[in-house]
């Protein structure tokens, strides 16, 4: 199936350097460009793009806000967001991830490697980097936060192995490496992770990391509390 990709981002070379790359790979096609976020709103809608690569920092209305946007439309619910940053200590991708993100990843990322990120985000799964993520939230924790929003209880609300699977989630894990972690079958682990998310109304992995480090389940740095 090809992946209807819409790019977004303000910088017109960017969008022309980014469109010829997704062009030549033969599972994806450029559907749009827009050069700020409310364009790349409409043009999901219009499009019916299945993934947007979305910048954080654009005009009239940034990727922040598009994206909360695309996450609050019902029509729109299935389009997903990878959101670009020029470092990857920009405190706002912590927000965009909050805005309903799947992923990050940085300008400089090789081609291969953006490629990758498009299949992986649209085929569902989410592109948390575990030490970039880490050092975003430790730095996004600094300062007052509003408490959690996904799920009424939290992770108090989990079993003992929901918890392990969570913050394992959190560290960046997929579901082979959760499995190995604690002997159990890559269809059990993606059975957890799919439970866990139902149950504090996450829409991806991605959430999931923010209400483990919100919660406190998992600190900066790895460390489980």
């Amino acid at each position: 199936m090809t992946i209807r990709v819409l790019l977004a981002d303000d910088q017109t070379l960017v969008r022309v350097a980014f469109a010829l790359l997704v062009e030549s790979a033969p599972d994806m096609e450029v559907v749009g460009q827009a050069g700020t976020g409310r364009a790349a709103v409409e043009l999901a809608r219009s499009e019916r793009a299945d993934l947007i690569v979305m910048d954080i920092r654009m005009p009239d209305l940034d990727g922040i806000e598009a994206t909360r946007l695309l996450a609050g439309d019902e029509d729109l619910a299935g389009v997903k967001v990878l959101m670009l940053t020029t470092y990857d200590t920009d405190e706002h991708v912590v927000e965009a991830l909050r805005a309903g993100a799947s992923g990050f990843l940085v300008k400089d990322t090789k081609p291969a490697e953006l490629l990758d990120a498009i299949r992986t985000v649209a085929a569902g799964e989410s592109l948390l980097s575990p030490g970039p993520t880490s050092r975003l939230i430790a730095r996004a924790l600094r300062a007052p936060a509003a408490p959690p929003s996904l799920g009424a209880e939290g992770p108090e609300g989990l079993s003992e192995r929901e918890r392990e699977v969570l913050s394992l989630v959190a560290r960046g894990l997929n579901n082979t490496e959760i499995a190995e972690a604690l002997g159990l079958s890559p269809l059990t682990a993606k059975t957890h992770v799919s439970r866990i998310m139902g149950k504090l109304g996450a829409r991806d992995r991605a959430q999931l990391v923010i209400v483990a480090y919100e919660s406190g389940l998992v600190r900066p740095g790895g460390a489980v509390g």
